[in-house]
């Protein structure tokens, strides 16, 4: 590698150098730009800034720390914003069918204004849900130096002297409607719940993907976890700033991380955190984007060889900023470290191993001991069988020990809604499988999540009595016997698709099972007469379905 890069090899160097560039550099110079800067590598800030999610009304104080780094560093950076969804505003209705599809219009848009202007590098600023995976894929496709800074987690809310998080809150509307809590007491805890600004404070998807970004290499140790409002987080931001101009210089970019090596170690750690299912949909969207081969069998080989260790929200007991006072991902990564493959890069230019050189061990009620773990197999199970032929995916960390194996009659519902009804009005029995279709890929589309329907049921106390089957997904706050991702979809003729109410399913989890017990000559003759539901949708949204992959593919766009 070179030690040092003259502004003529830079990328930028397409818009700034030769005498046919003179209007560019005109354009440039009514920026306020003097020639100096011209000879600086151009560095792009990617914010996402919005002032509807509270995961990233933070994102453009963060973005002025990252550009001082920069600055100092002697690069000269650019600020421009992506779009950003709340999935925790779009819960129970229809705006639930974009957050998904999201992921694709943040990589593609980050694509485009990374190409068109010629950036050398790029900081990347995402805060929840589909943003972090979307700026993974974008830096994974362009291959150029990149970091990642996550918003952060928000503090916790404080309701009878414990720690709670969003998951917890959305649960207590089931203890309303039973009579378990006042409305008075809700609505007094809706005020309390979400303390500041970041991310929710469990271990849901915005998290997950927030670790994740520090398990993969593409942020700095310890940037994951820190909170949202940390002067910590800020110090990380003006660090990445600095440290993006030397990867630049180092020649490091996303692809010499975002290798199968350290997309594996993301499995790993991931399954030893008991992240999100949404993890697994985003790491094959990843890895697609940087040319590596994942499919859902690496993630179920994985997972029976990782031993579950942390104890947090919503499975477990703790928040966010318990697992960062306790060491955040690097402590996971140590207690994990004979899991992992010791030659992943990072973006300090270091091993993941040598990163944890001098990260102690903790062993703590936080992050079990590997010897004696929450669970001896990972977080997420993939589950195979006549009803999801191509795989289904469960939070096994979130199901209790009495549901790993159940059996029960079905319930079926072709829409979110119908069932939150049913729930919601008593409808649903002991012993019953809800089962909930064509909000797939394609079939919702944009693969809804079906925490409303997870959340009213646990809080009526009936996740040890009844479970729910979808060919949607689920939010990372989701806990309880809950089966998603099932594949082929309904929309595309998957055998989810001829379930009728009265059927019988069992679901296997240790033995990676999902059986609906119908015989297949039944089940045939059901298919000559099955006509695909198709649901009204939005221009947006239809060029999505045409373009989507199942789930078990990643949900990613596939060209014709």
């Amino acid at each position: 590698m070179k030690d040092q890069l003259h502004y003529s090899d830079y990328r930028s160097g397409a818009i700034t150098n030769g005498l046919e560039r003179s209007g560019q550099r005109a354009l440039l110079y009514s920026l306020g730009l003097d020639e100096d800067d011209l000879k600086k590598p151009l560095i792009a800030v990617v914010g996402s800034f919005t002032e509807i999610v509270p995961g990233h009304i933070h994102i453009r104080e963060l973005a002025e720390f990252v550009k001082q780094g920069v600055f100092e560093a002697g690069g000269l950076p650019r600020e421009f914003d992506t779009i950003a969804i709340c999935d925790g505003l779009c819960q129970g209705h229809d705006g639930m069918r974009f957050p998904l599809p999201s992921r694709e219009i943040i990589a593609d848009s980050t694509e485009m204004m990374i190409e068109s202007h010629h950036f050398d590098a790029m900081v990347m600023l995402p805060g929840c849900d589909k943003i972090v995976p979307g700026m993974l894929m974008a830096a994974a496709r362009l291959d150029i130096p990149a970091i990642v800074v996550p918003g952060g987690p928000m503090l916790p809310g404080k309701f009878q002297g414990n720690e709670i998080a969003l998951c917890d809150q959305r649960e207590f509307v089931g203890r309303v409607q039973t009579g378990k809590m006042t409305l008075e007491e809700l609505l007094e805890l809706e005020k309390r719940v979400l303390p500041t600004y970041g991310t929710c404070a469990m271990l849901g998807t915005a998290n997950s993907m927030g670790c994740l970004s520090e398990i993969l290499g593409m942020s700095l140790p310890g940037c994951g976890t820190a909170p949202a409002v940390s002067s910590a987080k800020r110090r990380f931001a003006k660090q990445s700033g600095r440290r993006i101009v030397e990867m630049l210089k180092e020649r490091l970019t996303a692809r010499k991380i975002l290798t199968r090596a350290g997309l594996l170690n993301g499995i790993t750690a991931t399954m030893a955190m008991g992240a999100s299912t949404n993890t697994v949909l985003h790491i094959m969207a990843i890895a697609k984007e940087a040319n590596v081969d994942i499919n859902l069998r690496d993630f179920d080989a994985i997972s029976r060889t990782t031993p579950y260790l942390c104890n947090l929200k919503p499975s477990g007991k703790y928040t966010m900023t318990a697992l960062d006072e306790a060491g955040g991902v690097q402590a996971v990564l140590r207690a994990i470290a004979d899991k992992l493959d010791a030659t992943h890069m990072t973006v300090t230019g270091k091993t993941i191993i040598e990163n944890l050189a001098a990260v102690p061990l903790t062993e703590n009620d936080i992050i079990y001991p590997a010897g004696a773990p929450k669970n001896k197999e990972g977080g997420i199970a993939i589950l195979y069988g006549n009803l999801a032929p191509d795989g289904a995916v469960v939070k096994q960390s979130g199901v209790k020990p009495s549901m790993y194996h159940f059996t029960g009659t079905a319930r079926v519902f072709d829409s979110m809604e119908d069932c939150c009804e049913a729930i919601s009005g008593g409808k649903i029995n002991a012993g019953e499988v809800i089962v909930i279709r064509y909000e797939g890929p394609k079939g919702g589309p944009g693969m809804r999540e079906m925490f409303m329907c997870t959340a009213l049921l646990v809080g009526r106390g009936m996740d040890e009595s009844c479970a729910l089957v979808t060919d949607g997904r689920f939010s990372g706050s989701t806990r309880g016997p809950c089966i998603g991702h099932i594949s082929p979809e309904a929309a595309a003729g998957g055998p989810i698709a001829l379930v009728e109410d009265g059927d019988s399913i069992t679901i296997d989890i240790p033995s990676r099972a999902i059986t609906l017990h119908v015989d297949d000559q039944v089940l045939a003759r059901r298919r000559e007469v099955w006509q695909p539901l198709k649901k009204p949708m939005t221009i947006s949204l239809a060029k999505y379905a045409a373009l989507v992959s199942s789930a078990d593919k990643g949900a990613v766009i596939q060209l014709p």
